[in-house]
């Protein structure tokens, strides 16, 4: 075999990593909502392995140094939409129903962005990808017994925002559609009435519409105040198309043939508890909303 050919020990490193990319990219997504900013802590962990041992691929923390830097420390201002995973609203398949199954709500995202980087990391990896506390405390750079403790703060916090709606979602996925077509046609229509029947009364709708200028407010919380601002939306016209987003109900809108807005549903007993819309253009046009969505 000639010198050209050997496989040296960076490229089984590099097809080890490959093995594992997929997974690493899932926990970054998880802890920062960004897609974007979850490829570049991949690649930057790739950096960092490639530059160690061939033995630190097996250690969590080398693989994660990377999300410590860029997990946001503070809580935005302004709501913050994590990027959204949009796919078509006709999914059949076994197997595209098994990764919606294993998708994560942009409603759970959205309470895990107000847990303090280290409460976030020690509950996405232990809670939610089964990382054993000992790995855990290491990256965290804390006791395994406060690391412990960390993951149980969130754990309460993430379940008192459950206990509110946030992630006690339905799960009956064509009675969801039924609220959430209903919800859309009653906006068209500018039916109020129909809107507060299907909006919780304590439904909160957040806006994330980047630098743009849009004279409405970024949260809007009740029914009524949530169907006032939906309706007034009905001035900008458009097309519009149903999605899942993050496996959930929800929906696009067109305005001039260009994506306007992403919207997310949350529905809870019977009703619409959350209404979470990306409307930052910046985003949008990153996000793949033309091809296989009509």
């Amino acid at each position: 075999m000639s010198e050209g050919c050997d496989v040296t020990e960076q490229d089984l490193l590099a097809e080890r990593f490959e093995c594992h990319r997929s997974r690493l990219r899932a926990v970054a997504y998880r802890m920062l909502g960004s897609f974007s900013e979850a490829d570049d802590a991949v690649q930057e962990s790739w950096l960092r392995l490639s530059r160690a041992d061939a033995d630190a691929l097996d250690d969590m923390g080398a693989w994660l140094d990377a999300l410590r830097a860029r997990a946001r420390r503070e809580v935005p201002t302004d709501p913050h939409i994590p990027d959204p995973v949009v796919e078509p609203a006709d999914i059949v398949s076994p197997e595209e129903h098994a990764l919606l199954a294993d998708s994560v709500g942009l409603a759970l995202l959205i309470v895990l962005e107000q847990l303090a980087p280290a409460e976030r990391l020690a509950f996405v990896l232990h809670d939610i990808f089964d990382v054993p506390f000992q790995q855990v405390a290491v990256i965290v750079g804390r006791s395994q017994a406060a690391t412990r403790q960390l993951a149980s703060r969130a754990r309460r916090r993430v379940r008192a925002a459950s206990a509110g709606g946030a992630g006690a979602a339905d799960v009956d996925l064509p009675a969801q559609w039924e609220l959430v077509d209903a919800f859309i046609a009653a906006a068209r229509d500018g039916d109020f009435e129909t809107l507060l029947e299907v909006l919780d009364p304590e439904v909160v709708r957040r806006l994330d519409c980047g630098a743009t200028d849009l004279d409405v407010p970024r949260i809007l919380r009740g029914a009524d105040a949530v169907a006032a601002g939906a309706i007034g939306f009905r001035r900008l016209g458009g097309d519009g198309r149903r999605v899942l987003v993050n496996g959930a109900p929800g929906f696009v809108t067109f305005v001039g043939g260009r994506p306007f807005a992403v919207l997310s549903f949350t529905i809870a007993r019977g009703r619409i508890i959350e209404l979470n819309v990306l409307a930052d253009p910046a985003r949008l046009s990153r996000l793949d909303l033309s091809d296989g969505l009509k």
